[in-house]
């Protein structure tokens, strides 16, 4: 891909984006983000990806929504972007994030030993999770679950119960 195509490419999703959000009357096209657009090397086809939030009813109503005002937001393209031809919008559903958010799902369940379900039906925006622990969240861990801490009084092996440095001893490993 050259770097004219990129740079259309890039101008035609925020273009699009704009027309959508700001001048797009259907009440069908709610929550939808232009995530890319990928124009033919002779710039005659554009594929639209979208992303839609909502179930998969509204996603379909909206993607047909969004192709009947493909034909509007072509003519509103014209006269913004200096290009000898403006080329046709074919929208296509950019499902990158439910794969995302249920893959976040999976890991969720395993990490808490449930079976995996089926979420076919969730909206497409994934949902925090609890933090995984890290290194340092050692003591946090101990103290949340009861347990003491090195700062609460056990004896690393490297220190004497008095917190003084002391040697290893010969052939403990």
């Amino acid at each position: 891909m050259s770097q004219r195509t990129e740079r259309i490419d890039e101008l035609l999703r925020q273009e699009i984006g704009t027309i959508l959000s700001r001048e797009a009357k259907d009440p069908r096209i709610g929550f939808v983000t232009i995530t890319s657009v990928e124009t033919t090397p002779d710039l005659r086809h554009a594929r639209v990806w979208v992303s839609i939030i909502g179930t998969s009813a509204e996603r379909r109503e909206a993607l047909v929504a969004l192709q009947h005002a493909m034909h509007f937001v072509r003519r509103e393209l014209g006269p913004r972007l200096r290009l000898k031809r403006i080329p046709e919008l074919h929208v296509e559903l950019d499902d990158s994030m439910e794969r995302g958010t249920r893959v976040l799902h999976l890991l969720d369940e395993l990490e808490h030993g449930r079976v995996p379900g089926d979420r076919s039906e969730l909206e497409a925006l994934p949902t925090p999770v609890g933090r995984l622990p890290h290194e340092g969240d050692a003591d946090e861990l101990a103290v949340e679950a009861g347990a003491p801490t090195t700062g609460e009084g056990i004896a690393d092996e490297a220190t004497a119960g008095d917190g003084s440095l002391r040697a290893p001893e010969a052939g403990r490993r």
